[in-house]
């Protein structure tokens, strides 16, 4: 993928991310994921029906690599299973870590593929799902 184009992916779901807002329905799973090094910090929700992911929201303050991530992400795994989130999940952790991954599975979330190169960005570009995946973990 263009640099150019992963800057723009970037920056738009920074500017205008995608299901940033709580909600104050009770069938959604709560939790809170924040950085020990950073101002990272992320309310996150989960609403699982039938297996199927329905809908995951988040509100907190975050840089942009923070809050990009976490947009991508819940766009990539909404209306998937568990199990398919989990794998979205662990590709995604594969590619972070520079390990082997199915780059096609990842979609977007493939603008983070040279993130190892800033390892202190790695933090900032796994916090969000990190959470996502923990509350996932809970909804089993």
């Amino acid at each position: 993928m263009d640099n150019n184009l992963k800057r723009t992916i970037i920056l738009e779901n920074y500017e205008k991310p995608f299901h940033k807002g709580l909600t104050n329905d009770e069938s959604y799973i709560k939790g809170n994921k924040n950085s020990q090094t950073c101002i990272d910090n992320f309310d996150i929700q989960l609403k699982v029906n039938n297996n199927i992911i329905e809908d995951i929201r988040f509100d907190g303050e975050a840089c942009a690599i923070a809050t990009s991530s976490m947009s991508i992400s819940i766009s990539k795994l909404i209306g998937k299973t568990i199990e398919e989130a989990l794998n979205i999940i662990e590709n995604y952790e594969k590619m972070i870590n520079e390990e082997e991954y199915d780059k096609d599975l990842l979609e977007e979330l493939i603008v983070y593929e040279d993130i190892y190169k800033q390892p202190s960005r790695k933090k900032c570009a796994t916090l969000g799902i990190e959470g996502i995946k923990d509350l996932i973990k809970n909804a089993k």
